[in-house]
C-alpha cells in the first residue's frame, strides 16, 4: 500500500479506538451520547477565551483588562504609538465614570523633567525615626508577585526593569530569589509563612531576616503581608506543578508538593502585637516596615490607627489591595466577593487616620487595577502617595491575558516554571519594555498633572476629579467618599484654591 494508504488506515483505527473508549465510558453523558464528535465541545471550551479574546469581544468587553487597556500596554512597552483616535467609545455617562478636570493655564512643558521621573512626595520611614529611611525614586512600582508564581525569566524582567526604570521591586511572599538581585531596589514582602526568614520549624526567625538584609543592600523596605487582593483571609497557594527544586530550596519546602500558606501569621496576633512585630523588625535592621492588607471588616483599621496614635508608632507605610486585584490561584468565592474594591476599601481605611491626623507620617500604597494613568491619578486625588502595578507589567514585559497562571502553562512563559515555556521570555528585553511601560506611564501621568495645574500627582484633591453618580449628574469625589485631603510635594509652594501653576522654588 502507499504511505497515504496507511496513514489512512491510521487515523481509521485511531478513530475506533476514540469510539471504543466513548461509548464504554460513564464519566461523560455527551461522549457516550455524541462519540467522536463529542469532543469538539472540550475543545471550544478549552479554547474559549482564545475565541472571544481575538474574534467576539469588543475593545472595551474583555475583563480583567480589555482590548484597548491592553493595547495601551503593549504600545508604551514597545516605545510606540499609545494614542487613539477619532474620540471615545467609552461610556461616559455611566455611573462611576470619573473626570479629571483640567486647568484653564496649565504648566508649562518647559518645566516638565525630560524623563518625566516622579519621586515619591514622602520619604518613608523618616516620621518614625527608622536608620535607612528610603524615598522612591517613581510613583509607581511593580507590587508583588513571588518567584514560584512567576518564572524566573518575569522575575529577572521585572527586576532589570525597576533597575532602568527607577522603580522598587516588591518580592512577593515568596521571599529574595537570586532573580530579584540584579539591581533593581526590593521591598521584601513577608507573608505568613515566612520564607526566606523562617527556622526549621517554619517559625519567624528575626537572625534569619536580619541576615538576608545585610546580604541584599538591594533591599530598602519589608513589608508584612496582612492579605492580598486575590484571596484575602486565605493563605497563598502554589500549585505543586510549580513547586521545582530551586524554588523548594529558596522557599524552605517539599518539592513537588502544593504549598499553602497559612491563613494568619504566628509571629503575632492582635493590633498591639503588630506593632511590636513592625518595631522589633525597624530597630533590628534600621528599614521602613508596613504592612499590605485587603480590606474587610474595618474594627481592626480602627484599632490600628488609635494604637498608633496613643504609641507614636507602627508601620511607615500601608499597601491597601483592591479586590478585583490578583495574580495568584485562589479559590473563585474569593476571587469575586470577599474584599472590597479598592476606592472604598481605600477611602475608609484612610478616613480612620485622617482621623487622627496620622496621614503626613505614613505613605500610603495603593494596589488593584491602578496601572493606566486615569487611575493612577484618581487614586492619588483620594490620598495615594504610591502606585504599584502587578498584572499590568506582566502585560508590559509579554503577558498575554490567557488566564492560566493558576495552571502552569502560561503560554507566554510569564507564570510558569515550565523551562520549555519561559524560554520564549527574554528577560534582558522583557526589562527594556517594562522600562518603556512605566516610563510611558509617567510621562501622560506628568502631562495630565500639568493639564491640571500641578506639579506632582500628590496635588491632586478631592475636588479634581468629578465622578458619575447618576443620570446626567457628576460629584466630586470628596462628596462621594465624604472627605477631602490636600497633599503637596515638598519641593513645592501650595498652589492656589484656583489650580493656578505652582511656582518652582528653585
Amino acid at each position: 500500500m502507499s504511505i497515504l494508504a496507511w496513514v489512512g488506515v491510521g487515523i481509521l483505527v485511531i478513530l475506533a479506538a476514540v469510539l471504543t473508549h466513548d461509548l464504554l465510558q460513564k464519566r461523560s453523558a455527551i461522549l457516550h451520547n455524541f462519540p467522536i464528535i463529542g469532543w469538539l465541545r472540550y475543545l471550544l471550551i478549552e479554547i474559549g477565551p482564545e475565541l472571544r479574546q481575538y474574534l467576539v469581544a469588543h475593545n472595551r468587553e474583555e475583563a480583567p483588562f480589555n482590548r484597548l487597556e491592553r493595547e495601551w500596554i503593549y504600545a508604551s512597552a514597545e516605545r510606540g504609538n499609545n494614542t487613539f483616535g477619532f474620540g471615545t467609545d467609552d461610556q461616559i455617562y455611566g455611573i462611576g465614570y470619573p473626570i479629571i478636570k483640567h486647568a484653564v493655564f496649565p504648566v508649562p512643558d518647559e518645566h516638565s523633567d525630560p524623563a518625566h521621573k516622579i519621586p515619591a512626595a514622602k520619604i518613608i520611614g523618616a516620621a518614625h525615626g527608622r536608620a535607612q529611611p528610603y524615598r522612591p525614586a517613581s510613583i509607581i512600582n511593580i507590587s508583588a508577585m513571588s518567584f514560584g508564581s512567576l518564572s524566573g525569566n518575569a522575575i529577572s524582567a521585572l527586576n532589570r526593569g525597576a533597575l532602568q526604570g527607577g522603580c522598587y521591586h516588591n518580592t512577593g511572599e515568596g521571599g529574595v530569589s537570586p532573580y530579584h538581585l540584579l539591581g533593581g531596589d526590593l521591598c521584601w514582602q513577608l507573608g505568613t509563612a515566612y520564607f526566606g526568614c523562617r527556622d526549621e520549624a517554619g517559625n519567624f526567625s528575626l537572625q534569619r531576616l536580619v541576615d538576608q538584609v545585610e546580604q541584599a543592600p538591594q533591599i530598602k523596605l519589608i513589608e508584612v503581608k496582612l492579605s492580598q487582593g486575590a484571596k484575602p483571609g486565605k493563605g497563598g497557594i502554589l500549585p505543586a506543578a510549580k513547586v521545582t527544586a530551586e524554588i523548594a530550596k529558596i522557599r524552605g519546602i517539599p518539592v513537588g508538593k502544593t504549598c499553602f500558606s497559612p491563613n494568619h501569621h504566628s509571629a503575632f496576633s492582635d493590633v498591639d502585637s503588630l506593632i511590636d512585630f513592625i518595631e522589633e523588625i525597624a530597630a533590628a535592621t534600621g528599614l521602613p516596615v508596613g504592612i499590605k492588607a485587603a480590606i474587610g471588616k474595618m474594627t481592626f483599621w480602627e484599632e490600628l490607627a488609635r494604637r498608633m496614635k496613643a504609641r507614636g508608632c507602627g508601620p511607615d507605610f500601608i499597601t491597601i489591595d483592591g479586590g478585583e486585584g490578583g495574580t495568584g490561584a485562589a479559590p473563585l468565592t474569593f476571587t469575586d466577593h470577599v474584599a472590597l474594591p479598592f476606592k472604598i476599601g481605600f477611602s475608609r481605611v484612610y478616613q480612620e487616620f485622617l482621623k487622627h491626623d496620622l496621614c503626613d507620617g505614613i505613605t500610603f500604597v495603593g494596589s488593584g487595577k491602578l496601572g493606566f494613568p486615569d487611575r493612577c491619578i484618581v487614586a492619588f486625588a483620594m490620598g495615594v502617595d504610591l502606585i504599584n502595578v502587578a498584572r499590568e507589567a506582566m502585560l508590559a514585559i509579554g503577558c498575554i491575558q490567557a488566564q492560566k497562571c493558576h495552571t502552569g502553562h502560561c503560554p507566554a512563559g510569564v507564570a510558569t516554571q515550565s523551562t520549555w515555556l519561559q524560554r520564549g521570555l527574554d528577560p534582558t528585553i522583557g526589562g527594556d519594555r517594562f522600562q518603556g511601560y512605566v516610563e510611558a506611564f509617567r510621562k501622560e501621568v506628568d502631562m495630565v498633572t500639568r493639564a491640571c495645574g500641578y506639579r506632582h500627582p500628590g496635588q491632586f484633591t478631592g475636588t479634581d476629579i468629578e465622578i458619575s453618580t447618576g443620570p446626567n449628574r457628576f460629584s466630586v469625589i470628596k462628596d462621594v467618599f465624604g472627605y477631602d485631603t490636600k497633599q503637596y510635594h515638598p519641593d513645592l509652594e501650595p498652589c492656589s484654591a484656583e489650580n493656578t501653576p505652582c511656582r518652582d522654588d528653585k
